[in-house]
């Protein structure tokens, strides 16, 4: 049986997630539980008016940055410089944008407003950070994610022209923020992902960056 959690400020064993990666129910999104959840592997994700689900999934699809697959169309793209990045200075607009972008098969979005305010105030503590992508002055394509030091674990990226979100996502593999990170995590699997090079491992694996 799944568990709930308490107003303490821990989680249960991710070894006995149930098979969809489910760890916990409930709890909150203060930073505290947040910066604990990712410390162990852990990250919510729900809609409303659902409680809070926990996930540790099992495999997790991560990105070995000397593994990032660069097609030659992106590399004409970032030869030609239509875009410029910046880091961590318009996180706001960036999650913002992510929340609203309207996705391909989803109906709604899983960035509550709960979740948006927490992970602004992660942002503020310096946890959590972005890339942002513009042409010109309009911000164009961005993601966001909880910075760990040697490991980022990615949240969400959009993009609003054709390249520009795989722009953040490739300036962030091979640049970080003050140093190039030894392995990005991206959760669970897409084809997006994988055609970038990231691949699927094991939770234990996993974890051992984490340590």
């Amino acid at each position: 049986m799944i568990p709930w959690l308490t107003e303490q400020i821990s989680f249960p064993s991710v070894d006995n997630a149930s098979p969809e990666g489910i760890v916990a129910f409930g709890g909150d999104l203060s930073s505290e539980r947040l910066k604990l959840a990712y410390r162990c592997g852990i990250f919510p994700w729900y809609s409303e008016p659902d409680p809070i689900v926990w996930y540790s999934p099992d495999p997790r699809m991560v990105l070995f940055p000397e593994k990032l697959k660069i097609s030659k169309t992106m590399r004409t793209v970032l030869k030609r410089k239509t875009f410029r990045v910046e880091v961590n200075r318009n996180f706001e607009h960036v999650i913002e944008h992510c929340k609203g972008v309207i996705r391909p098969g989803q109906s709604g979005t899983w960035i509550t407003d709960e979740m948006k305010r927490a992970y602004i105030r992660l942002n503020k503590e310096g946890f959590a950070k972005s890339i942002e992508v513009y042409m010109g002055d309009e911000l164009v394509g961005g993601l966001y994610g909880v910075d760990l030091g040697d490991v980022f674990c990615g949240e969400s990226m959009f993009s609003l022209r054709s390249n520009a979100s795989k722009v953040a996502f490739i300036h962030l593999v091979q640049n970080g923020f003050s140093k190039p990170f030894r392995l990005i995590d991206c959760q669970v699997y897409t084809d997006h992902l994988a055609s970038l090079g990231a691949q699927e491992i094991s939770r234990n694996l996993f974890l051992s960056f984490l340590e």
